[in-house]
């Protein structure tokens, strides 16, 4: 089996209790949490991982972050 890479962009939010929780954008539903920041990078790879694989059971395609764009917008409204 030939290995791929795939680029995919995550929010870790910080949670009031501690830990943060990792959404992965492009991929709904995507979602881990961590104690701290090492390890909510190691379970969004675990995460991802088990959501491509279910993916490419059921025949599945997904478009990684590789060729998207990220800005900030600070506006100020009434």
């Amino acid at each position: 089996m030939k290995n791929r890479k795939a680029s995919f962009r995550i929010i870790l939010r910080p949670e009031p209790e501690g830990g943060y929780t990792v959404i992965v954008p492009s991929l709904p539903g995507c979602i881990t949490y961590g104690e701290d920041i090492k390890e909510a990078r190691e379970m969004a790879e675990d995460a991802i991982k088990a959501y491509l694989e279910s993916m490419k059971k059921h025949g599945e395609v997904f478009q990684d972050d590789t060729d998207t764009f990220e800005g900030m917008l600070t506006l100020q409204y009434a």
